[in-house]
Parts: C-alpha cells; sequence; structure tokens
C-alpha cells in the first residue's frame, strides 16, 4: 500500500472518530526537561503548567482557561518546533497545513524577496497574516529570519477573526511568538545537516544564559544563534526541476491544440557557446578554443531548423538550468531581555539584533535577443572568416546563453536592530495592566551585480581591427575616433572568452538601500467589572499607536536606467502612523454547572489612519460549554488591512504610449475620438489615496475533550473568509475594460479629453479593486498517554497529533477574472493551493531517550485549470515521512538526530519549483546541546 493511501486512512479514521481538531495537553510530571509544555490548541495551552504558571494563548485578549477560547488557534509547542530541524520559524511554519510556502529558499529563486522569511496563512498573502513577538508588534515582522528559534517557547496561530483584537493585517489571522523569560543557566548547542546528494549543507550554533538577581527580583536573559545555509546550486540534481515547460503535442498541427508540461525544454535557438543560426555556417556552435563544431540539438518544436524551443539536445540549456534550487543564506541573531520585579509590578527592557544576508547566482540575462556577427569580426578565427568571405556572406545570426559572464548575481544584506521597554502589573481587586514601546529598524542593502549595460554591450560586441589591435568599432572611426575610451571589445564566442575588461565594460551593478522604521506603544487594561447571575463580566480595554516610515534609494546607474534587465525602478519615501482604542467583553449567560455553560464575546477597535482616516474593525462571538466536555463556539468579524509603505507610497513612474481603449461604446459617434490613442500618460506605482481593505468573516467550531478519556481532545472548524477592496494593479487598457463593466473605482483613474472623450491619462497604480474570497475546514485531534497509565513500571509519554486543512474554494477575482484557485497545485498559478493538506505526527518521550515519526501530506490536484488543452493536468498527492530522535548522556548532554523525507518522494514535474512540494529529498540533521 502507497504511502499516501495509509495517510488518507489515518486521518480519515482521526476525522471520522474525532470529528476535528485538538491539543494535547501541558506536559505530566513523568515527563523529562527534553519534553516541555507540548501544546496542541487551546486545551493544552489554556492550562496550568506542572510549577503553577498560566499559559495564555492568543486567540483573545482575554485571559481564559480551558477550552475556552472563542476564535480558533493552533499553538505550535516544542515538539513541532524541534521536528524537522528547520533552519527558522517560517520554515517550522511552513510544515504546518494553514501555511502556504510563498516565499523560501526553494521558492524566491531568481527574485529579490531571496533572504526574507515571511509567512502566507490560509495563502492569502505575506500582508495579510499579522505577525507579533510576545504579543507586540516589531519592526522585522515579515521577516522570521530576525527571530531566534532557540528562545521560543511557543507560537499561537489565530486563524480568525483577530483584527479587533490586535489590529490592522490580521485578515488571515495572527502568528504570535512568545519567547521564554524564565531561563536559567547556561545552554549551548550546535547542528549540521546535509541531503542525500552531498549538497545543500547546512550547519548552526546556538547559545542562551538567563539568571536572577537582586535576590530574585531581577532576571537577565541573552540568547545569540547563527545559522549558515549553502543552499543547493544545481537544480538539474533534482528530479522534475530542470527546464520543463507547456508544449504542444503537435507543434504543426492545424488542428491539433493540445499541449503537454514536458522535462528538459531548452533553448532550439542559441547554446551556451554560441549556436551560428544563418548562412553557410548554421548549425555550428563555438568550443573553447573558437573552433567550431556541429550543433548537438534535440527535438525541434516548431518550423524551421532552429525554433525558439526544443526537447534534449546534449548542447542544450534552458532558462532555469542556471538558477539554484534552493539559494543560500546566513542569518545571525542576539536578543536580550532584563526585568524586574517591584512588587506588584514587573519592568522589562528588550534589545534585539538580527542579521540576513544571501550572494548567489539570480538568473542569466534572458534579454540577449540574436545578435547580428560581421563576417570580419576580428574575434573569429582566419578560417571561419575565410569561408564567411568564400561564400560571400557579410553577416551571420548569432544566439546565445551568456551564462558565463553575464550571469546577474543577487548580493543582500539586511539588518534588524530593536529595542522595547514596558511594565506589568495588578491593582485594586484583580484587574491587570500592560504597557509597552518600542522602537526599531531594518537597513537593507540590494545588489543585483553582474547586469547587463545595453548599450556598452551593443559596442562591446561590435568589435573591429584597427592598426592591428582588436578595437570596437566606435572608436575606429576615421572622422570621429574614441567616441567611448572606455569600450574594451567583447569575444561573444564560447565561454569564458571575454576578457575583464570588456566584462566591466558591459555589465554594472543595480543597487537598493532601503531603511524600515517603526515606533510602537500601547496600553491596555483588564478586570471583572461586575457579577452577573453567570458569572463576572470581564472587560479588556486600551490604546494603541504606531508610527511606519520607509524610504528607499537608488545607485545612479539604476536611476539612468541603463540595465537591459532593471529590478530597481523606483525610490520610495512615505509613512503614516496610526492611532488605535480598543475594547473587549467577556458576557457569560448562562452556568448550570456540570451542564451548560454559554458565554458571548465582543470586540471593538477604531483605527485613525493619518492617510486615509477612521475605520472600524469588530467581532461577535459565543461559546458553549456542554457537559464539560464539548465547546461550540462561533465568530462573526469584521478585519482590516491597512496598505503597506511601498504599496502607498512607491515613486510614480510615467510613461507615454499607446492604448487600446476597451471602453468606446457609444463614443464611436463623438468627434475627435479615438478608441487607440498613441500618446496616452500612464502612471504606475504607489498610490497616496488607497484605503485599508475589509474582511469579513465566519467561524463555527466545536471541541471535544471527553472527561471520562482523559488526554484525548479534538475539534473541527469552519471558515469563511471575504476580503472586499483588496489592493492589486491592473494595465492601463484593462482599467478601461474593467471600467466599461460598471466598476466606479476602475472609471476614476481614467481620465478623458472632456470634449472628444479620447483617453489622455491612466492611474494604473495600486487600486482598491479586487477581491478574495476562501472558506475550509481546519481539523485537528490529539491524544496525550502517559504510559504509566498503562503499567506503573512503564516511563515516558506518547502523543498523537493530526492536523489537517481542507480548503473548499480560493477565489480571487480582480473585477475582470475570477478564478478559483482551489485544489491547482502547479507553480504557475497564481493563489494555487491545495484541497487538503495534513500532518500526523506520533512522539514518545522518556527520560533518556525521544523518538518523533511525522507524516507530512500535500493533495494533488490540477496543475492549472486554465489550461484545458494540458493533457498532463493532474498532480499526483505526494507524502513525506520524517524522523527524529533525541538521546539524553549524562543528564546534562543531549544528542540529537533528524531524517527529512525519508523515501526521498521526489517533487511533480514544475516549470520553476513549486510552494507545496518539497525539492530538496532525503534530509540528514544531526546535533548537540549541552546546559551548564
Amino acid at each position: 500500500m502507497k504511502i499516501d493511501t495509509l495517510f488518507r486512512c489515518a486521518t480519515s479514521a482521526v476525522a471520522l472518530i474525532y470529528s476535528g481538531a485538538a491539543l494535547a495537553q501541558a506536559t505530566p510530571p513523568q515527563a523529562t526537561d527534553m519534553s516541555t509544555e507540548q501544546a496542541g490548541t487551546d486545551q493544552a495551552a489554556a492550562d496550568s503548567t506542572d510549577d503553577g504558571r498560566e499559559i495564555i494563548v492568543t486567540g483573545s485578549r482575554i485571559r481564559r482557561n480551558g477550552f475556552d477560547q472563542p476564535t480558533p488557534t493552533t499553538v505550535i509547542g516544542d515538539v513541532e518546533l524541534r521536528q524537522g530541524a528547520r533552519a527558522n520559524i517560517q520554515q517550522v511554519l511552513n510544515d504546518q497545513p494553514q501555511f502556504r510556502a510563498t516565499v523560501t529558499p526553494q521558492v524566491s529563486n531568481g527574485n529579490t524577496s531571496t533572504g526574507t522569511a515571511p509567512v502566507d496563512l490560509r495563502g492569502l498573502g505575506i500582508n495579510r497574516a499579522l505577525t507579533l513577538l510576545n504579543g507586540r508588534r516589531f519592526v522585522g515582522e515579515n521577516n522570521l529570519n530576525f527571530v531566534p528559534t532557540g528562545l521560543i517557547q511557543r507560537i499561537d496561530v489565530v486563524t480568525g477573526g483577530a483584527s479587533a483584537a490586535w489590529g490592522s493585517g490580521a485578515v488571515a489571522g495572527v502568528v504570535n511568538i512568545i519567547l521564554k523569560d524564565d531561563l536559567e543557566g547556561l545552554t549551548v548547542g550546535g547542528q549540521s545537516g546535509v541531503s542525500s546528494r552531498g549538497d545543500g549543507a547546512r550547519y548552526g550554533v546556538d547559545a542562551s544564559f538567563g539568571t536572577k538577581f537582586a535576590g530574585g527580583n531581577g532576571h537577565f536573559m541573552i540568547g545569540a544563534e547563527y545559522i549558515k545555509d549553502k543552499g543547493i546550486p544545481d537544480r538539474n540534481s533534482r528530479p522534475n526541476l530542470g527546464s520543463a515547460a507547456i508544449v504542444r503535442v503537435n507543434p504543426t498541427s492545424l488542428t491539433d491544440f493540445s499541449t503537454r508540461l514536458t522535462r528538459d525544454v531548452n533553448y532550439g535557438n542559441m547554446s551556451s557557446d554560441g549556436l551560428i543560426t544563418t548562412g553557410v555556417l548554421a548549425g555550428q556552435t563555438f568550443n573553447g578554443d573558437g573552433t567550431l563544431r556541429s550543433f548537438r540539438g534535440g527535438t525541434p518544436l516548431g518550423a524551421g531548423p532552429f525554433p525558439g524551443q526544443m526537447i534534449g539536445g546534449a548542447d542544450g540549456v534552458g532558462l532555469y538550468d542556471n538558477v539554484a534550487a534552493s539559494t543560500p543564506f546566513d542569518r545571525l541573531n542576539v536578543f536580550g531581555r532584563v526585568s524586574y520585579d517591584l512588587g506588584g509590578a514587573t519592568i522589562w527592557a528588550e534589545g534585539s539584533y538580527g542579521r540576513s544576508t544571501s550572494n548567489a547566482p539570480f538568473l542569466t540575462d534572458f534579454l540577449v535577443p540574436p545578435l547580428t556577427i560581421s563576417a570580419t569580426n576580428p574575434f573569429l578565427s582566419a578560417a571561419i572568416r575565410n569561408q564567411l568571405a568564400a561564400a560571400g556572406e557579410t553577416s551571420f545570426t548569432y544566439g546565445r546563453v551568456f551564462n558565463d559572464i553575464l550571469m546577474l548575481r543577487f548580493n543582500t544584506k539586511r539588518e534588524n536592530k530593536e529595542g522595547a521597554i514596558g511594565i506589568n502589573g495588578t491593582f485594586g481587586k484583580g484587574f491587570t495592566y500592560r504597557a509597552h514601546y518600542s522602537h526599531g529598524e531594518i537597513h537593507s542593502d540590494e545588489r543585483l551585480e553582474n547586469s547587463r549595460i545595453e548599450a556598452n554591450f551593443d559596442k562591446a560586441i561590435d568589435a573591429v581591427s584597427s592598426g592591428g589591435q582588436i578595437v570596437c568599432a566606435v572608436n575606429a572611426d576615421a572622422i570621429t575616433t574614441n567616441d567611448d575610451p572606455a569600450c574594451r571589445p567583447l569575444n561573444p564566442f564560447g565561454r569564458f572568452n571575454a576578457s575583464p575588461g570588456a566584462v566591466d565594460y558591459v555589465t554594472g551593478t543595480q543597487q537598493q538601500k532601503t531603511i524600515e522604521k517603526l515606533d510602537s506603544m500601547g496600553a491596555e487594561v483588564q478586570g471583572d467589572l461586575f457579577s452577573l447571575w453567570a458569572g463576572p463580566v470581564t472587560v479588556v480595554v486600551g490604546a494603541e499607536a504606531r508610527w511606519v516610515k520607509t524610504s528607499s534609494s537608488r545607485n545612479a546607474d539604476a536611476i539612468a536606467g541603463i540595465f537591459s534587465l532593471p529590478v530597481y525602478v523606483s525610490d520610495l519615501n512615505g509613512g503614516f502612523n496610526v492611532k488605535e482604542a480598543f475594547t473587549e467583553v467577556s458576557l457569560p449567560v448562562i452556568n448550570a454547572e456540570g451542564v451548560a455553560k454559554v458565554e458571548l464575546n465582543g470586540a471593538a477597535r477604531y483605527s485613525d489612519y493619518s492617510n486615509s482616516g477612521g475605520i472600524w474593525s469588530w467581532k461577535v462571538g459565543g461559546t458553549a460549554r456542554l457537559f464539560n466536555d464539548i465547546l461550540l463556539r462561533v465568530t462573526r468579524s469584521r478585519d482590516i488591512r491597512s496598505p503597506n509603505p511601498d504599496e502607498l507610497f512607491s515613486q510614480r513612474n510615467i510613461n507615454v504610449g499607446a492604448l487600446v481603449d476597451q471602453d468606446s461604446a457609444g463614443r464611436g459617434s463623438v468627434p475627435g475620438y479615438t478608441a487607440t490613442p498613441a500618446t496616452v500618460t500612464t502612471y504606475s506605482g504607489g498610490n497616496p489615496n488607497l484605503v485599508p481593505e475589509i474582511s469579513k468573516g465566519w467561524t463555527v467550531g466545536a471541541t471535544f475533550s471527553p472527561s471520562f478519556f482523559r488526554g484525548l481532545s479534538f475539534s473541527v472548524d469552519y471558515y469563511d473568509v471575504n476580503i472586499n477592496g483588496a489592493i492589486t494593479t491592473l494595465s492601463a487598457s484593462n482599467l478601461t475594460l474593467l471600467c466599461s463593466k460598471g466598476n466606479s473605482t476602475a472609471c476614476s483613474q481614467i481620465i478623458r479629453n472632456p470634449t472628444t472623450q479620447t483617453v489622455e491619462t491612466v492611474f494604473s497604480n495600486s487600486q482598491n479593486i479586487a477581491s478574495f474570497s476562501t472558506r475550509g475546514l481546519d481539523i485537528e485531534a490529539s491524544y496525550v498517554l502517559p504510559l504509566s497509565k498503562v503499567s506503573s513500571g512503564m516511563k515516558g509519554t506518547v502523543r498523537v497529533r493530526a492536523l489537517a486543512t481542507y480548503i473548499n474554494r480560493f477565489i480571487f477575482d480582480t473585477g475582470l477574472t475570477r478564478v478559483d484557485t482551489a485544489g491547482d497545485v502547479g507553480n504557475a498559478t497564481a493563489n494555487s493551493v491545495p484541497k487538503w493538506r495534513g500532518t500526523l505526527g506520533v512522539s514518545y518521550q522518556g527520560d533518556v531517550v525521544g523518538f518523533d515519526a511525522r507524516l507530512r501530506y500535500v493533495d494533488g490536484g490540477l496543475y492549472n485549470r486554465a489550461l484545458t488543452t494540458l493533457v498532463n493536468n493532474k498532480v499526483a498527492s505526494r507524502t513525506y515521512v520524517d524522523l527524529g530522535a533525541q538521546f539524553k548522556v549524562m543528564d546534562r548532554f543531549t544528542l540529537f538526530g533528524n531524517v527529512n523525507n525519508v523515501f526521498d518522494a521526489p517533487p511533480p514535474i514544475t516549470t520553476a519549483g513549486s510552494p507545496h512540494y518539497d525539492i530538496v529529498g532525503t534530509y540528514f540533521t544531526a546535533g548537540a546541546r549541552v546546559k551548564f
């Protein structure tokens, strides 16, 4: 039986028997310190630990015990944090079924997000999940490379109805990273990993120290972590990752338009050494010494001897052949905290520094056109020039992939610096308060090195012989000599034959420096105002404010626009501030001991943005606990996401050119009107008039923790999220089409001549014109069994936990297109999400040894439902098996090892990689940790 079949059977059994999702309870006394509190969702997280400290999860600001959270919340505990031995917290979260791996070292190859580690909850985009650190915003929230893994106690994932409690950006939910605050002693650890193919090496070290002072009233802790991941440079070392493409099955047929996703699709009209495609030498490619040999081509796809594509071929090369399978990165984190108990209040201060860097090949410049080479080019051998002269040819067409001298390289450094102070305390009869202020900055320096300077390249390619030397033709004109003294002629024939001077002349560096700043402050008070017949009415009131500012600038060459493949096309300078007030109320209405407990919950937040004005977010819901074992919960919420500085303030770009007016109905009779104006001014870039996106969502669910079967918990939650006014961009012509359909927002971006009605100006920048709609189920089940309950002589604890997410629909609507991508899993499909994802984990923790086993299931589906002619559109599901073990030696020393993707399950065929399926293959990690 196949592994994915076993997984389906296992998870189906869990779902049918238990109906849903759950959480493990706190670690029983029999467990060792190798396994601290193992949280699942609400239940374990809201119980008390063995030392009596209460664990509060993030589903509500109101502190509550038991399985009473009104909003579904999953807690990632120490078992999930160690499973897979992941390189950062983002990758830990991406293993969970609610997350989409939108930006990772395996996915973000060839784009400038390399080196960042954001999370994408429910696939709604990295800007629609709010990430918090200890319940507060932090400047590095969109890059979890800045969070030290070794200091994390747990992570709360709230999957709905969170903006009223936590603020803007929580449309998809909240990820709250809770750091340890009670470290004692010194811990040092290290780990190293490598793939089964001998690449992808990674190593890391970490250390943490904590101590009390001032008679126990004060506490100081500090931790540091360094990870170096060397990446996987050879894409073709992995199955199905070569230059695949969608090609016609019968490219010359006039009736068969079927297509196939095919491996090893290469350029048919160029090679790495250079291919001559016209004249007497057509079909010849260069050797390293400048001589010629026959081109070893593959199966041509199209008419003529040298079509744009071919399958295979010993000399074949594709666009992605030189793109890494996984990009390398380094990250360093340091975090420190000091706190002091004043008696009734605790003051604290935190400081952190994070750095992430990446320096790796990016892309080959794929915009080099077929070149026309003079038959007298002096870099050609005399034999070749004579052969061309004998044939009467003055030039030939030449195609080459310059993956030697024009391989772009992305070099980036991002630094995060932040400090925070705060106070937590109590007053009166059970009232608590907390307040904080923080300031943080991220400094980013991005450099795209080896970028082709188009004008210089054209001059350097045009080489001639003058005075016995090879020079640029631009400098050999008898009338205007030395027009460009810096020009150095470039030898394009064969790899690595261009001189260093020529390479320096034709390439340069695009650079962009960015500074992001965040000042944030907040305060809240919580307490029971009075009691009703069913219990106390608990209220939280608070206020928050933050100031956001971003600025970016380019180097002079990027501003001049001299590069053939421009990446940094605009600067940015802007910011905004927001002041907020919020409240949350818990109102008990029924409290029949042992029979029913019903509670209503509501929250509201008013946010006043300096750029767009005031807006409300709110949440109403309720819980009903029946017979102590069953909890029913429902939440209705209105959530918001404010536009970010890039969407608001990125520099406006102007383009003047032709446009096709698709809103021409009824205008043809207007004198002077034309549907194809030639000089329309189109503005792109940021839009300071953007307003927050608005989401309306439902969550309805149930949890069951039977008192007659301690340790068993499960729950199921239905969610339905609809986002209106989502921010996106449309082309100028598509805006006219959308206006013709009655969209007033699109119409407001088009300015017409008042007399002729001809389009004169279009604002094709970011607009609130799109919408998202998604719904599905979150399912979880867990069981915790202390083995002493089986037999008094048995030690240790066994935990079983299953998590699954089912997505029924995922619709993105621009007003022009409405596409449901639930079940689309191809890399080329925007917003693709599998319908099912799940994990099933089993762990054992004893006094000396511990074992983990995990199945990760990713559903198959269609590569892209819009590709109706694709004959191999179906993608099979994948199941990955991960194993881990920990061995305790001499009480303080622990050895651990892990194997991911034990059976080396390959990814499906993709054109550029996949956010859903593992491409690394089997991966081994080993390490050690010692406590002093």
